[in-house]
């Protein structure tokens, strides 16, 4: 699929680390300098970037695993979606979870986009649903073993 997109930075396009690697790493576009986050501070990080994603896709924000894991960055609604008909930068919220501080700068990679299709609903107003195993069971249920 080919999907039109607009690179106002001077980083490489968001890519693939691997060949079956879902996610395309994104850079962070700071050209007036880096962005250091305190512990549970969030900030919007641009990437220069804009797109124009067919009907019917969207496009998923995600943290990055390596920085989740060794300093507690992630991104804040993760999974962000970019909408089809949104033409705007593309800016990541990210959120420093970690105990130390972290300092985003300009091309790191900050995020994952991974593009995906969704489907539209409609609402079927009912007065009971149909009854399964499960029920009403909710968080925990199951139990952990």
């Amino acid at each position: 699929m080919k999907i039109k997109i607009i690179n106002r930075s001077h980083h490489p396009l968001p890519s693939y680390g691997t060949f079956e690697a879902a996610g395309m790493d994104t850079r962070a576009y700071l050209p007036e300098g880096s962005v250091t986050l305190k512990p549970g501070q969030r900030a919007l990080i641009p990437t220069g970037l804009y797109m124009q994603l067919p009907s019917g896709y969207e496009c998923q924000v995600r943290p990055r695993s390596g920085l989740a894991l060794n300093y507690g960055i992630t991104v804040l609604n993760s999974p962000g979606t970019i909408d089809a008909d949104y033409r705007g930068e593309i800016g990541i919220i990210l959120i420093n979870l970690g105990q130390e501080d972290f300092t985003v700068n300009d091309g790191d990679r900050i995020a994952q986009m991974v593009i995906k299709t969704y489907t539209r609903v409609e609402w079927e107003p009912v007065t009971e649903l149909d009854r399964t195993k499960r029920e009403d069971g909710a968080f925990g249920h199951t139990g952990t073993k």
